[in-house]
């Protein structure tokens, strides 16, 4: 859930609050009761930079797929290295 900020024109009170993004947005003052407390803009605490993410960053790398075992150990089976 995304930090909203407020501040209320009237008595200058600002506090922080956790709210859902379907929440309605807050309009009365918890300090004072009037309807002058708004939503602050704020920068964000991060910077996505470069070219993106994808679904292959952050997994390890990529490995070589090793062939199977050979089944009668005598080399004779398709995927046997021995061929």
């Amino acid at each position: 859930m995304p930090i909203y900020e407020y501040r209320c024109d009237s008595c200058g009170h600002q506090k922080e609050h956790l709210q859902k993004i379907s929440d309605p947005v807050l309009t009365t003052c918890p300090a004072c009761g009037k309807e002058t407390y708004g939503k602050l803009l704020s920068a964000a605490g991060f910077q996505l930079k470069g070219s993106g993410w994808y679904a292959t960053d952050f997994k390890g790398g990529s490995k070589p797929a090793s062939p199977p075992p050979c089944q009668t150990g005598e080399g004779s089976c398709n995927s046997c290295v021995a061929n």
